[in-house]
């Protein structure tokens, strides 16, 4: 499957409506976001259930602001509407294989556990 352009419009549709999500914000004028959008492109050919989604940071600066996004390229995967992993800088190839088949693996029961601990922790 082809990578999808995400936007403010369409960001939030996208990311509940698949059970992993992964998202590179970007921008033009960077050289390593445009040496890592090839090996982007390849992983969602090789992963169709997966969805893959690019934010250009210069067209939406809100969805980059929302996210805390200050240096690109930053990766970012979604599982279940959970943020798993959101770091910067382009990955090799093998080392997002790598990622994808971590966020395949994470038992999302025990992280909603978790959270939920941490949260009552907070009150």
């Amino acid at each position: 499957m082809p990578t999808a352009e995400l936007t403010k419009a369409n960001f939030d549709e996208t990311v509940t409506g698949a059970d992993i999500v992964l998202v590179d914000f970007w921008a033009a004028w960077c050289g390593p976001c445009r040496r890592f959008a090839p090996v982007f492109e390849q992983a969602a050919t090789k992963h169709p259930d997966i969805v893959f989604g690019k934010v250009d940071t210069e067209a939406q600066p809100e969805l980059a602001a929302g996210f805390q996004i200050s240096s690109i390229p930053t990766l970012m995967a979604i599982r279940d509407k959970t943020v798993l992993y959101a770091r910067p800088g382009a990955l090799p190839a093998p080392a997002l294989e790598d990622l994808i088949t971590k966020i395949r693996a994470v038992d999302m029961d025990d992280v909603r556990r978790q959270l939920a601990a941490h949260t009552a922790d907070k009150h």
